[in-house]
């Protein structure tokens, strides 16, 4: 019995949708256990299109469960009409497969016009948030005022609840000459919709302790990447809670001794979403090219993703900082028609080589990546699902990612296609 922790290796969007929707055919649990409705997932199941925002992508697979952690921020109006527009293509939520944390905080209407407020106002120093709520929500949650799922249980105890937190964002929304909430008005909409939320509530932490003692194989996942952890990314542009594997364990209330194997999505170049340091990024017609062929559009902004070369130190970096034992890797079939490709392997910071990104801001916009160039290989690998079947300059890029970053690939995507994978080493099965 294995469980297994997928995470981004970058700035997100490296395809975890696919590997987890894949991964998901041998699991019996699949496990959010941070983020928010910010954070997209693309499924492509017998040309049938899902895309996920808040339901974790083993919704779509028949005798699972699904479950939304404890470090899951929750907007529960969003997450009842991504329940809804499931269920008109035919796939079936309910208590028994669908579960989330009595202890997950809510994502209230004040979070997501305060996130909106302060991007508007920050002009050029914009973090690129996605405006849903998230960051808000986080730092009520910190505050000790947040209002949680199992305050909807009760009408009093969600007065008092709404009267404290309101108290803090009223007398910010006065400040800002904003129009302020009223408690009860709010009120009365959480009320409404309590029985439909209440329904899947369940002490996560205890089920998921049953479920080990089942021996059920379990998967975590995770939303955006590495990068964009609030610790271990691009400060200050990054998202509002961790996304290293660890917080599987924290964003869920397993123990860590509990999670077996981590494996970290990696695209086969770098994408970025929104504002922040991009040592890699092209801005010519490579960096167009890429975009256009890898479809790089957000799942849920559909915002144009940055596009660049791969970066070898911060994907080395992560795989360090999260401890991951295996990389599977996306897109290989965006660079067939490439002359040339290249990889960072080192930066220059003011003249001086260094091998890991900076902390400071400042130097992660200084810094100018130092490439190895490898020949392309001019040939089609879409669909392709054994590595002998590859381009032997195909291959060769493959290994040497894997030799420079310190992580065997343990699968390789070469469509979007579940079944266009090349399976070199089973997670669950080690």
């Amino acid at each position: 019995m294995k469980n297994v922790v997928v995470v981004g290796s970058q700035w997100g969007d490296e395809g975890k949708g696919k590997i987890v929707d894949w991964l998901s055919s041998e699991a019996d649990v699949v496990v959010r256990f941070q983020g928010g409705h910010n954070a997209g997932h693309t499924l492509v199941i017998d040309k049938k299109v899902f895309k996920l925002r808040l339901l974790p992508s083993g919704i779509v697979r028949p005798a699972k469960i699904s479950i939304l952690g404890n470090g899951v921020v929750i907007d529960p109006w969003a997450l009842l009409d991504e329940i809804k527009e499931i269920k008109k293509k035919g796939i079936n939520v309910s208590p028994e497969n669908f579960m989330i944390s009595e202890s997950a905080s809510l994502i209230l209407p004040f979070h997501q016009e305060m996130d909106e407020i302060r991007e508007d106002a920050a002009g050029k120093g914009k973090i690129g948030t996605t405006r849903r709520g998230i960051g808000p929500c986080y730092e009520d949650k910190v505050g000790r005022r947040s209002i949680r799922v199992m305050d909807l249980r009760s009408s009093s105890n969600l007065d008092s609840r709404l009267e404290n937190v309101l108290s803090h964002h009223n007398a910010i929304r006065k400040g800002l000459k904003k129009k302020i909430f009223k408690k009860n008005e709010l009120k009365k909409r959480l009320l409404e919709i309590a029985p439909e939320i209440l329904k899947f509530s369940q002490p996560v932490w205890l089920k998921l302790d049953e479920f080990i003692k089942d021996r059920k194989k379990i998967l975590f996942e995770g939303a955006q990447g590495i990068l964009l952890d609030v610790d271990h990314g691009t400060y200050p542009y990054v998202t509002s809670s961790n996304t290293v594997p660890a917080m599987a364990a924290t964003g869920s209330g397993l123990a860590p001794n509990k999670l077996n194997y981590i494996l970290g999505i990696t695209k086969a170049y770098t994408t970025r979403v929104g504002s922040g340091p991009f040592p890699t990024e092209l801005k010519n017609k490579i960096g167009e090219s890429l975009g256009k062929r890898g479809k790089e559009f957000g799942t849920v902004t559909a915002r144009k993703r940055r596009c660049g070369w791969f970066d070898g130190v911060l994907v080395r970096q992560t795989i360090k900082v999260a401890g991951i034992n295996g990389i599977a890797l996306t897109k290989l079939d965006v660079l067939d028609e490439l002359d040339e490709i290249k990889v960072c392997i080192e930066y220059d910071l003011n003249g001086k080589k260094i091998n890991y990104l900076p902390s400071a801001s400042e130097d992660q916009f200084k810094i100018k990546p130092i490439y190895k160039t490898f020949p392309g290989w001019k040939s089609s690998t879409k669909g392709v699902r054994n590595i002998k079947d590859l381009p032997e300059k195909a291959k060769n890029y493959v290994y040497a990612l894997e030799d420079f970053i310190g992580a065997k690939v343990s699968s390789i995507s070469t469509s979007p296609e579940r079944e266009d994978t090349i399976l070199i080493e089973d997670p669950f099965k080690i």
